[in-house]
């Protein structure tokens, strides 16, 4: 915001109260008001007023509160940010950043804690960028602001002041479309990302005093997908699981599945193993920790695929 006047940050309680979780903590006190714009609840307009900002040159950032709240907004999303460019022939783009909390594990009431990411990820136009980590969610973030097109930026709830990590304070950017191996490994490759990045590497180690050796893939961003990276560890190891909380069916780790088939099939030696949330609503409370894939079901759908 200091570097580009043009960066704009809108949504609701985003201004004096910093946001839900205080993301934007600060921002109005140092831009005010006419850069930090506090909303009215209603999420159609607050997308519908950031396309036009951007049709005209402005880089606007708004915030959905939850992704749970995004649907009234939905069309505005699909049917005019992701095509602008296109049904324009390329007179206008749509430089917006969509920013939502999303995913379980903190308890929340209902429409707060589902994971929707394929619903955009299947909609050509849009980027869809989902950090793990402190570092990778400033880049990311600043990538996405510079972008020339419409990205859907989620932050996990589940990891919001989770755990610490060194962030330089001058600007740089993460790749979009780069995924990170946070794990090297031999015997097979877990896919995922944002909050399940943690409790997979955590079942990965533990695996590894049995002797098995898996190399985990951070995806960091879902639409475009890294093919090269996903491919490449496949061909190293043989296997794959793939871990994600949204619901398996229609999920992304079919999507990533088919990839490994149409890519690499002669190097497969098990099935793709998808350890994912179930197809039912988002729980609540007490239900909430057995939806979430955890370190000890991640565990038993990785030792199925090797001992496949």
């Amino acid at each position: 915001m200091e570097r580009d006047d043009d960066v704009v940050v809108m949504g609701e309680d985003v201004g004096k109260n910093g946001g839900v979780f205080r993301a934007t903590e600060g921002l109005h006190d140092e831009f005010g008001d006419n850069r930090v714009v506090d909303t009215p609840l209603a999420e159609s307009g607050i997308i519908g007023t950031a396309i036009g900002m951007a049709a005209y040159g402005m880089r606007p950032v708004p915030e959905i509160q939850f992704l749970g709240f995004i649907y009234p907004g939905f069309d505005q999303v699909v049917s005019h940010a992701a095509r602008l460019r296109t049904r324009s022939r390329g007179q206008y783009t749509c430089p917006m950043v969509i920013r939502a909390p999303y995913g379980g594990g903190i308890r929340a009431p209902e429409h707060h804690s589902e994971s929707s990411e394929a619903m955009f990820a299947h909609q050509p136009g849009l980027k869809v960028v989902i950090p793990s980590t402190p570092y990778d969610t400033k880049g990311l973030l600043t990538s996405a602001i510079r972008s020339p097109d419409p990205v859907i930026f989620l932050e996990p709830k589940l990891i919001y002041r989770a755990f610490r990590e060194e962030v330089p304070t001058e600007s740089y950017e993460v790749p979009i479309g780069e995924a990170a191996v946070r794990r090297e490994g031999t015997d097979i490759s877990v896919y995922t990302w944002g909050a399940m990045t943690r409790p997979t590497l955590e079942a990965a180690e533990t695996l590894a005093d049995e002797g098995i050796d898996a190399e985990v893939v951070d995806l960091r961003t879902v639409s475009p997908l890294d093919e090269e990276t996903i491919v490449e560890s496949f061909e190293k190891t043989g296997r794959a699981a793939v871990v994600h909380e949204a619901p398996k069916t229609g999920g992304l780790g079919a999507e990533i599945a088919a990839t490994l088939q149409e890519e690499a099939l002669l190097y497969q030696e098990a099935p793709v193993e998808r350890i994912t949330g179930f197809d039912t609503p988002f729980p609540l409370y007490a239900l909430e920790d057995y939806y979430l894939p955890e370190p000890a079901r991640i565990e038993d759908g990785i030792r199925d695929a090797v001992e496949f």
